[in-house]
């Protein structure tokens, strides 16, 4: 990669001082300045060159991007660390390389590229554009391309790839990450988000293949390439229609007397949702006018992200409290992910966590499986599935119920590789989740999915109306039957690696080397499983049994009292996240 970036500089810039004394940096500054062709992110890297910003020039142009629990992810402007049209060229060059080296058949079976509605002017940067690039890179190497006409759910790329048997897909979205930031999330051809070791080989073939093809900036390639295709009415045809095996009581939710309100937080969401609630036989539910349309400034909401709460709910609340309207149902930007809200008797709101929807997501589901089985249905075939940092009150319903409950890693990619195992092997799948308010209801799409999670709530809504019983009051129920299941979830910002690794390596070396905490306060630790380095304190073979996970940090401690709490780093945001959790049994 080492080239000599000398003499190659625009002649502006030929006088700046850009021998900056740091070799690697001097060959980064010229790769960008000659392979970078939109302008405003040149620009970018000339105004720092120019300014003699040496050590920013640095962070943004001597490391890559590597992926995170939810593919690439980054913020969008210059540099090889970011997201732009460079870097989002170079990731689908290596795809192709490494997709060539897997499938012979690759340029019969295709690619599927959707995208979001994010966008940053001053990058000339949008979702949309970056996946005319990806496109457009595959389509000059001869490979079909199923480029959807318009924004989806994150959800249809990966039903799109098991439904036109294509090898892979890519999704541009940052999901309910900042307005800053956008992303390039892989699914392979089994229709659930890329693991290892496909993500290592990957990064090793964009390593391999940095410059810029011939025919890759040539984004026109999208509207005359006979090898373009758009997806998008096949797919939300068959993905509706699919949606039909979830639905149970679609006579019952054509009378319901209950209203809902549905915001879609100025993304992907709003089309897609009337849409399910018309194939439940719904009335459509009532959009939140200045939060329906797409706007990736996210203008009415601090944080794109509905898992925040009341505070980034404000809006869908004041609604439906005026619309006389008793659940509101809230999705993600690229509709991936649910929350929900339902007024209570004394004119609050109660906001519910993820793993609360999961209690009530769990019963739900499974009480139709036990209504709507033929004879011969085996409950031994069943299975329901968690992140490990989830609520373990899928395993107390199957426990009790004796269907098999499962645990992956946190991250919805392991649950989607998980579950395909499953089925090839004959298992019926019917619910799986992260506390991250995501959750997979059936198993037609492999990933999570807000759009099909808003619509299952409504119909368990209004099947409880009819008993006149809420969704707090059936939660309790729940609990009482299968026993209190009582979680916090949150996390701290910190923006700096090292402060991140000293925490976790402080924790595996406490009193002395190599020895986690023994106490926390006054509370005993009994076990300790750590992840990242694939020790378990409670394995015989002090193994752990969950794969070990060595690029992100994951710590889980095990109390005397029955208290679980894990401690570890997003994969997607700059974040030191805790899970913890008091399960009871039953009579407690």
């Amino acid at each position: 990669m080492a080239e000599n970036a000398e003499g190659d500089l625009n002649s502006n810039l030929l006088h700046a001082p850009y021998h900056t004394g740091d070799p690697q940096l001097d060959t980064a500054i010229g790769q960008w300045l000659r392979w970078d062709k939109n302008p405003k992110t040149k620009e970018q890297i000339e105004n720092l060159l120019r300014n003699g910003m040496n050590k920013e020039l640095r962070d943004r142009l001597c490391c890559r991007m590597t992926f995170g629990t939810a593919g690439l992810r980054s913020a969008m402007g210059a540099g090889f660390c970011y997201i732009n049209d460079l870097t989002v060229i170079q990731s689908t060059q290596g795809m192709y390389k490494y997709l060539e080296r897997c499938f012979s058949n690759f340029k019969q079976r295709g690619f599927v590229v959707g995208y979001d509605t994010r966008g940053q002017v001053t990058s000339s940067c949008s979702s949309q554009r970056l996946a005319k690039l990806t496109a457009a890179v595959l389509l000059a190497k001869d490979v079909p391309v199923y480029l959807f006409s318009r924004y989806v759910p994150t959800p249809f790329v990966p039903y799109a790839v098991q439904e036109l048997k294509a090898v892979a897909g890519v999704m541009i979205t940052a999901s309910h990450n900042r307005k800053e930031d956008n992303g390039y999330k892989v699914y392979w051809e089994n229709g659930a988000q890329i693991t290892s070791p496909h993500d290592k080989e990957i990064l090793k073939c964009i390593e391999e293949c940095v410059e810029p093809w011939n025919g890759s900036w040539n984004d026109n390639l999208v509207d005359t390439s006979p090898l373009k295709r758009d997806p998008l009415q096949d797919i939300c045809r068959r993905y509706m229609e699919d949606l039909k095996k979830i639905c149970f009581y679609r006579e019952l939710n054509s009378k319901t007397t209950l209203k809902f309100v549905h915001t879609s937080f100025h993304g992907v969401g709003h089309d897609y949702v009337q849409l399910a609630f018309q194939v439940f036989g719904f009335k459509p539910p009532i959009p939140v006018p200045e939060q329906k349309d797409p706007d990736p400034d996210f203008s009415t909401v601090k944080c794109p992200n509905p898992e925040e709460g009341e505070s980034v709910l404000e809006l869908s609340l004041r609604l439906a409290e005026k619309e006389n309207a008793r659940i509101v149902l809230a999705t993600d930007p690229d509709a991936d992910r649910l929350a929900v809200a339902e007024l209570q008797e004394n004119g609050d709101w109660k906001v519910f966590t993820g793993n609360e929807l999961a209690a009530l997501f769990g019963w739900w589901m499974f009480d139709c499986w036990k209504k709507n089985k033929s004879r011969n249905a085996d409950v031994k075939n069943i299975y329901m599935l968690a992140t490990t940092v989830s609520s373990k009150i899928l395993k107390a319903i199957a426990l009790k119920e004796g269907f098999h409950f499962e645990e992956t890693l946190p991250g919805f990619k392991w649950i989607g590789s998980r579950i395909k195992d499953l089925l090839e092997n004959g298992k019926e799948v019917l619910f799986a989740f992260e506390e991250s308010i995501g959750f997979l209801c059936g198993t037609s799409v492999l990933d999570k999915d807000g759009v099909s999670a808003a619509v299952v709530v409504a119909e368990m809504a209004s099947y409880l109306e009819t008993m006149n019983i809420t969704l707090k009051q059936q939660l309790i129920k729940v609990y009482e039957k299968y026993g209190y299941h009582i979680s916090k979830t949150s996390y701290f910002l910190c923006y700096d690696p090292t402060t991140i690794k000293s925490i976790f390596e402080r924790l595996r070396n406490f009193d002395s080397p190599k020895e986690y905490p023994k106490f926390c306060g006054t509370f005993a630790i009994l076990h300790i499983r750590d992840v990242t380095t694939g020790y378990d304190s409670s394995q015989p073979n002090k193994k752990s049994v969950l794969p070990v996970s060595k690029n992100s940090q994951m710590i889980t401690f095990s109390f005397q009292n029955g208290c679980v709490a894990t401690l570890r780093t997003s994969g997607t945001e700059p974040k030191i996240k805790y899970y913890a959790e008091m399960c009871a049994s039953p009579d407690q």
